[in-house]
């Protein structure tokens, strides 16, 4: 008996140094222990009327009806400017970032968003707008992911964390041929203990209009060091009749060359769905928009992680299917994300406005004689 109380009290022990190894870990866990209270780590928001962040001096500004009553709540951001979003000093986590701007194809590819983590000079977030948001060809649908949330006006959401260590730098371009609006809000949290090694958000926008025939376009050309695939906002314009998506994603890790260590067996299947696509958007899997030979769609790896060691590269086939399959050329665009610590490499060159936005907007019917 007394053998029995002891080993009870031992796997007992046991079983509460794991707990407290494991409350210590999950002590920045504000989505599945919302009752943490006493973190030290306190929040912070920034937005036009709060550009620093400071605390308690959000809203100074003034309009008609007074100080503090709505004075500034957008930024004007003229064609051709930059204007910077934020400039935090860390250790911090942002948790979440708003915006709303006109809601047009254009001026969603044409406003560009990049980050600056831990004074890289260059940046590890670098991609239009619409797309970070997760809407491909600037087509505004009102849909919910695990990642996403857009609202059926253009209200934009993005709830990926974005730790950093000393410094986040975000700015936002206009490359449009016009100025545009822009209402923000970032929200952060700091005095973060980040562990020694963690990864910093990365997001690489690519578009190919055509595909290269027999060529797989690259979701996630490759990256060298450790990291995390999280996924990809998709956007497919069919440039020709019958099904085209037959291709299979191909996940090349750790030295992997001519075959890939994942493989899956079609595109639609890739998104979670079967026997072609529908509109048909979930938390980590889908599609928000399929009219008109338009197509955006989504997968996110939060629940299925894919790690990397030492490299990775991801691709997607185009294959279409007419009477037997065949190769075929398609516009294709994705943003990705993925997360890798710092120093990390360049991104590749994005593409220019004229690239990003040709074709985004059909040409008009044609009305019948």
């Amino acid at each position: 008996m007394k053998r029995l109380l002891t080993q009870a009290s031992v796997f007992l022990s046991a079983v509460f140094a794991l707990c407290v190894v494991h409350a210590q870990v999950d002590v920045g866990d504000v989505i599945h222990k919302p009752y943490l209270v006493v973190t030290g780590v306190e929040s912070r928001s920034i937005s036009y009327e709060n550009r620093a962040g400071e605390k308690g001096a959000g809203g100074k500004a003034a309009s008609n009806l007074g100080v503090g009553r709505k004075g500034s709540p957008a930024v004007d951001i003229a064609a051709g400017t930059t204007f910077e979003l934020c400039d935090i000093k860390g250790p911090a986590v942002i948790r979440h970032i708003w915006m709303t701007t006109r809601g047009e194809p254009v001026n969603l590819r044409s406003l560009v968003i990049r980050a600056y983590w831990d004074g890289q000079e260059y940046p590890s977030i670098e991609c239009p707008l619409g797309d970070f948001m997760g809407i491909a060809h600037g087509r505004v649908v009102a849909y919910q992911t695990a990642v996403h949330s857009v609202g059926e006006r253009a209200g934009m959401n993005i709830w990926l964390p974005m730790p950093f260590a000393k410094r986040a730098r975000m700015t936002m371009t206009n490359d449009a041929k016009k100025g545009s609006v822009l209402f923000y809000q970032i929200d952060y949290t700091i005095n973060e203990k980040l562990p020694e090694s963690f990864g910093r958000l990365h997001v690489l926008f690519r578009r190919e209009n055509p595909t290269t025939l027999k060529k797989d376009f690259e979701l996630l050309p490759r990256r060298r060091g450790a990291g995390r695939f999280i996924g990809s906002v998709i956007g497919i314009h069919a440039l020709s009749g019958n099904w085209w998506g037959e291709g299979e994603i191909k996940v090349y890790l750790d030295g992997d060359k001519k075959f890939p260590t994942i493989c899956g067996t079609g595109s639609e299947d890739y998104i979670g769905l079967s026997w072609g696509v529908q509109q048909t958007p979930f938390r980590y899997n889908g599609c928000s928009l399929n009219k008109d030979g338009y197509v955006c769609m989504y997968r996110w790896h939060l629940p299925d992680p894919i790690y990397w060691k030492n490299d990775c590269r991801v691709t997607i086939q185009q294959i279409g299917w007419r009477n037997g399959l065949y190769e075929r050329q398609d516009d294709w665009s994705c943003a990705s994300f993925w997360y890798e610590p710092i120093p990390s490499e360049k991104l590749p060159a994005m593409a220019g406005p004229k690239e990003r936005t040709a074709d985004i907007v059909p040409p008009p019917k044609k009305e019948k004689p």
